[in-house]
């Protein structure tokens, strides 16, 4: 059995054992309620509501209330100086569907139970670990190297492999031109 059923202004399909996350719910973890927004109950029999189907409700147990991971927010007009930087993280609430119940009476419930991921007992649980145990281990140090820069003896050899590559320019082959010259001329002058 399966229905689709709205919340927050979206319509999500659901399933019993299902997860899904929602937009935030003013509820307590671990706290059970019914969703009456069901748009359509599908199984052996398909009910089409319109626009709700009467009678027919699916039960929710939040599981967790949370933040979304941060999305970034950037606007820029080109040419106009005008950046603007924001971040946004949205609020959720995480559902798990425990049970679908028809408008004909015929319920479908889930297998599993629901699992309540509670921060407060997560920390707690934390620093219990931490004062039972209360030093990490210590790592070992590495003896000390000399250092040596990679980046300057690279640098080196490649100005050095150039240097052999590169041909004599225009201005460099008239100097040399000229000294020679200079040298006919002064063997001339010796004689």
């Amino acid at each position: 059995m399966y229905a689709i059923i709205r919340t927050g202004g979206k319509q999500y399909t659901v399933r019993p054992g299902d997860t899904l996350r929602v937009e935030k719910l003013p509820r307590e973890l671990g706290s059970e309620f019914d969703i009456d927004e069901v748009l359509l109950v599908g199984g052996d029999e398909i009910h089409v509501g319109q626009p709700v189907v009467k009678n027919a409700k699916v039960t929710m147990v939040v599981t967790q209330q949370g933040r979304a991971p941060k999305v970034i927010v950037f606007k820029k007009k080109r040419r106009q100086g005008y950046r603007r930087l924001h971040g946004h993280r949205q609020y959720y609430t995480e559902l798990f569907v425990k049970a679908i119940k028809g408008p004909t009476g015929e319920v479908s419930e889930a297998d599993g139970k629901a699992v309540v991921l509670d921060p407060a007992k997560k920390r707690e649980r934390l620093e219990k670990r931490l004062s039972e145990n209360p030093e990490p281990k210590a790592k070992k140090e590495a003896a000390p190297q000399a250092r040596r820069s990679t980046h300057a003896a690279g640098a080196k050899k490649k100005a050095a492999g150039a240097k052999a590559r590169r041909k004599p320019t225009k201005k460099a082959g008239a100097a040399a031109k000229k000294a020679k010259s200079a040298s006919k001329t002064t063997k001339k002058s010796a004689e």
